[in-house]
Order: C-alpha cells, then structure tokens, then sequence
C-alpha cells in the first residue's frame, strides 16, 4: 500500500498495483476536493483494503437506486472509521459489504469486507472505495468533507501529442487500453507551459482534474494532444479543476468516453462505449483515440 492522499493527520492509501482518482464522479464531494476514489486491482467481491490505521466505530447499510443497465446491489454499506494518526478525524468509506465489527481496530491494507457494485454507480464503473476524511461532528452527509492533498509525486514526462496505445482488456462495459508513451502516473496534458496529469471523466462528467507541481501563469486552457479540452475554474493545493468544453471522442468513427486515473507504476486509458457492447476492438490491436 502506497500513500496517496492526506487531510488533517490523516494518510490515504492505495494498493501498488492499483489506481486512484479524486475526480471521475458525477458526485458532488469530487468537484470540491473532498474525495478520493481507492481501486483495488481486483472484480467485484475482491477483498477491500483498509485505507487508513482506524477504529470501527460505526457501520450503516443505505439503500441505493436500482440499475437497469447492470445487475447491482440495492443496497451499499457506509464505513466510519476512527482515525489512529488523528483520532480528532473520522474516515468516511462507501462501497464495502463489511467483515469487520464496530470496535475492530484495522490496519492499513487489512481486510475491510468485500467490494460491491453499488446501484450508484455506472455500468463501466470498477470495484472501488470512496474515501473522505471528516469531523466527528459531521461524519455521514454527501457534503462536508475536508479538503485533501495529493501525495504522490508526478514525473516529468511531456505532454502527450497523441492518444495511442495497445488494447488490453475488452469487456461490454469498457475497453482499456496501455499507452505507447507518457506518464507511468495518466495521461499527461499541457496548461499554460506546465505539464498536468488528467483525473476523471471527459466529455461524460462536464468536468475534469488536472494535478500540476507548477502553478499555470499564462492560461487556463486545459490542451489534450494539442486540442483544447477544458478550462480550470477552482483549485485547491495542487489539484485543479477544469470545465470541459465541447468535444468529441472517437475510436474508429465511434463515440466514446475517456475515463481517467492516477496509477502508482502503470498508465492506461479506459474507453467507454455509449452502451454496453458498442465498442468493439481486439485485444492486443493497436489504436488511436481522435479528439475534436
């Protein structure tokens, strides 16, 4: 487990060979900087790791929406946990069946239950854990989360001038595929003369993050292989987030969606189709994604 995240005493952590993401969500705590998306390299049912040293010391099953594009849970599971960095802190965690018991005190990494697919989620959507840190006071609404801070650092790989790469896995759900160049952190954009690394869902969410060592001076305009993609409203920290403009994504003449991570030691790309089973690639084939 590496840490990825921090607020106020406490650390977030992600898995090695997993990824992470503060912004590919449509929920509001993402566009404020108050969450963090932690994803397991495993499917549904895999075993989800402790983000933080905590407490258990509260445990709530919610109900959510049913899906008629996939086959859900109806209902999903709201985790508190105490933390030991900063007891003072309180860790929101979405998305678990649990195995542990109010009172448990969990490491990082140890066995909090088994990932779901929650009916909040879309039907590309991976098994993950939504994490936020909060007051004790106001441990459960939708808003209200802490801001956080970025943890790990970017290498300084150029902007990418193009979208290529091989496929590596084909499902109906997504494609995923592992880029040719860039980053081993994402996909590596240029605003105003700095190197950035995209967070989130384009065009789908509206909007997008970009995480930048350097301030941009000289524009705000967000470009993606020399395309101009969005424009940065809000920041916190190191974390910026972008408006998306009107574009377009295409995959041999279809439509798609670009949803985007930050990965401790790898770099891919999933590609969203409008409908399950509309994106239809070989695995292994090499691609170009075209945005206009």
């Amino acid at each position: 487990m590496l840490p990825v995240a921090f607020s106020e005493g406490v650390t977030i952590h992600c898995p090695r060979d997993g990824r992470f993401s503060f912004f590919n969500s449509p929920f509001p705590a993402h566009q404020l900087f108050t969450a963090i998306d932690i994803y397991p390299n495993c499917e549904f049912g895999g075993i989800a790791p402790s983000p933080i040293r905590g407490r258990v010391v509260y445990i709530r099953r919610v109900k959510c929406p049913e899906m008629s594009s996939f086959q859900g849970s109806c209902f999903d599971y709201v985790i508190l946990l105490q933390s030991l960095d900063n007891p003072e802190r309180i860790a929101k965690v979405l998305h678990v069946v649990p195995s542990i018991e109010c009172g448990e005190v969990v490491e990082v990494g140890q066995d909090l239950g088994r990932l779901l697919r929650s009916g909040f989620f879309n039907f590309w959507t991976d098994p993950h854990l939504h994490v936020e840190v909060r007051p004790p006071s106001d441990p459960l609404r939708a808003r209200g989360g802490l801001k956080l801070r970025m943890l790990m650092d970017i290498d300084g790989a150029d902007p990418l001038e193009e979208l290529r790469g091989t496929v590596t896995m084909v499902k109906p759900e997504y494609v995923l595929i592992s880029l040719e160049k860039g980053s081993d952190h994402g996909v590596t954009v240029d605003v105003g003369g700095e190197t950035g690394i995209l967070d989130g869902g384009v065009p789908h969410y509206g909007w997008v993050g970009v995480h930048m060592m350097e301030e941009p001076t000289n524009s705000d305009v967000v470009n993606l292989c020399g395309k101009s993609i969005a424009s940065i409203r809000a920041n916190s920290g190191d974390m910026y987030l972008a408006k998306c403009g009107d574009i377009r994504v295409h995959v041999n003449g279809i439509n798609v969606g670009l949803s985007l991570y930050l990965f401790p030691a790898a770099n891919q790309v999933k590609l969203i189709p409008l409908e399950p089973g509309a994106l239809k690639l070989e695995k292994f084939g090499e691609i170009s994604v075209d945005i206009a």
